[in-house]
């Protein structure tokens, strides 16, 4: 039997934004899929520091794709980072105290916020339940380190409008209100491609699940591309194959549809 590199997004796929936690039917299709010789890997926008909810899987994971796949590693061994330039972060945190907008810092240590209107703290903390998230850490001070991600609050419109003034860069949104800004060698899909290189297995041989715009790139890059039932409409016209939703035993139904459990 072949064994699979599999690859999870966590908000919207491996947790469900209802309950803030894995539903029961994952962990079990998680843990048949570990032990049938399968590999388990996170493809996350989340950075280290605030991957708080893994813990009932905790044990099951190969490695990590995070913060869109600018760093990528397995146990100790970074396997990829990729930074995004320094002009070009201090252009988009010189832009959101200008413009009064929310942001996210992500450095290779720490994490800053601006947050002038509430609103980073009102859904990362309320909607999405991320922990560890310091509002107080001076932006200025991890703008000092390497910077893997900013993640900015606001519309697609403007989006649209900054990424042209930073063409070094990507953008990948899964929340209307904010999108994930990396440098333009990073995405999810770049993540699986350097874990399969590390690693050694074969990219063809890869399930990534997904939901949001961050996921394309991944959907696109492995073997078998799955968009979770409660996905966005453009991820599910990309995907290989659409299963129910987190919430409905998605993940479960879809490793049994492919008889990988």
């Amino acid at each position: 039997m072949t064994r699979y590199a599999l690859f999870f997004d966590i908000d919207g796929t491996l947790v469900s934004f209802k309950t803030h936690e894995i539903p029961p039917s994952t962990i079990l299709a998680l843990t048949q899929a570990k032990a049938n010789g399968h590999r388990i890997f996170i493809a996350t926008g989340r950075p280290p520091i605030i991957i708080t909810n893994l813990g009932a899987i905790n044990h099951l994971i190969d490695g990590f794709v995070t913060t869109n796949g600018a760093l990528c590693y397995v146990g100790n061994d970074i396997v990829r980072c990729e930074v995004i330039p320094h002009e070009s972060a201090c252009l988009v945190v010189a832009d959101a105290k200008e413009k009064h907008y929310g942001l996210i810092v992500v450095g290779e240590r720490d994490i800053a916020v601006l947050d002038p209107k509430g609103e980073v703290d009102q859904i990362f903390r309320k909607e999405i339940a991320v922990k560890n998230l310091d509002l107080e850490r001076p932006v200025d001070e991890v703008l000092q380190q390497p910077i893997l991600q900013l993640t900015p609050f606001f519309t697609a419109d403007y989006e649209a409008e900054l990424m042209q003034r930073i063409p070094n860069c990507v953008s990948g949104r899964w929340h209307p209100a904010f999108t994930d800004i990396t440098a333009i060698k990073a995405d999810k899909g770049q993540g699986i491609l350097a874990l399969a290189a590390y690693e050694g297995f074969n990219p063809q041989h890869t399930l990534a699940f997904g939901d949001g715009g961050n996921d394309t790139s991944m959907i696109l890059t492995a073997g078998i591309g799955i968009a979770m039932g409660n996905a966005l409409d453009t991820l599910k016209q990309q995907a290989d194959y659409v299963t129910t939703s987190v919430d409905d035993d998605g993940i479960y139904n879809a490793l049994k549809h492919f008889g990988l459990i």
